[in-house]
């Protein structure tokens, strides 16, 4: 098999990470959740003029930690039939950007599973962030707040997950047995996220995974998202004083350190060539799930949407959520 910018696979096979989990993981996550607690929900729904013969589409807004506004886009079936209880699929999308167009999420919804796809605060969609203004970052999330670590910018987005699935879960057509969430690069990482923080979710399905194994992909160099590391020793760390601080804190929000908290069916994709989140940090979490899990291998791949037969992958796996 041909191989990589990385190990050859079967040393990826092996590989289970070199960054750091802090001593305190367990009880950093079970203090943000109880905190979470706290937080009333509060949600508002919009009908949104697009919609199809048998689906109708709606903006729901809710409220995020430290006052954020999150934006979801929430798909429907319209055929939903008194006292059915139908499948939720969960979606988040890539590093930097905001949910594609209702029309991505339409095959889920023609099979009778209601889409939810959450916009990351502060970000390229409709959700902010906790600065009282609008504003849209590209990059620079990864590292928000990593050397006070109640801050860090990916526990709040991971807590924003886990109030969406509150949420959902409280619809009366909603199966909460059957709900599954989904999500390319940054959505895969939170989709391993969520599915960490609520061992109710039944199912995952996590393409070429962002967000693990920070200290590797230092090491590597590789560039793209996790060129705000280098960027942050450059301009804030010169002579690295704080380096083992620094990659200690982000342990806190490395999926890796979650990985064994998993109880839902896992699916992971990766390809071989993959130079933005490299093949040995998705299998560093990879290899530490304990749960059902199977990996599609895509050796003449990296990070791009094409990956041919993915997306047939992808509905059967939607399609396991309407078996009960």
């Amino acid at each position: 098999m041909p191989l990589s910018v990385d190990m050859p696979l079967e040393q990826l096979e092996k590989y289970k990470g070199i960054s750091p989990k802090p001593e305190d993981f367990d009880l950093y996550w079970s203090r943000s959740l109880e905190e979470l607690k706290e937080l009333p929900k509060k949600f508002r729904i919009e009908k949104n003029e697009f919609e199809t013969p048998y689906c109708e589409c709606f903006d729901l807004y809710f409220q995020g930690v430290e006052d954020a506004t999150i934006h979801v886009k929430y798909l429907k079936p319209k055929n939903i039939k008194e006292g059915e209880k139908i499948p939720a699929i969960l979606e988040f999308h890539g590093y930097g950007g905001c949910s594609k167009d209702w029309t991505y999420k339409l095959p889920y919804v023609a099979c009778n599973i209601a889409v939810f796809s959450m916009e990351c605060r502060g970000q390229m969609g409709d959700s902010t962030d906790s600065f009282g203004v609008d504003n849209h970052f590209r990059t620079c999330n990864l590292i928000r707040g990593v050397m006070t670590p109640e801050n860090l910018y990916y526990k709040k987005v991971f807590l924003d997950a886990v109030r969406l699935a509150e949420i959902v879960m409280g619809f009366e057509f909603i199966n909460n047995k059957n709900v599954g969430t989904m999500g390319y690069s940054q959505g895969g990482g939170i989709a391993l996220a969520l599915a960490a923080l609520r061992p109710d979710i039944k199912s995952v399905f996590a393409v070429y995974p962002f967000l693990s194994d920070y200290l590797r992909c230092w090491n590597m160099d590789t560039g793209a998202a996790y060129e705000e590391i280098k960027d942050y020793f450059r301009q804030r760390d010169p002579q690295h004083k704080k380096e083992k601080e620094f990659f200690n804190n982000l342990g806190y929000v490395d999926i890796e350190n979650m990985a064994h908290w998993i109880r839902a069916d896992v699916t992971m994709t990766t390809g071989l060539m993959d130079k933005t989140c490299p093949p040995s940090t998705q299998f560093a979490t990879y290899n530490k799930l304990v749960c059902r899990k199977r990996h599609l291998i895509f050796p003449e791949y990296g990070h791009e949407d094409m990956l041919n037969g993915l997306h047939d992958e992808n509905i059967l796996w939607a399609l396991e959520l309407l078996k009960k």
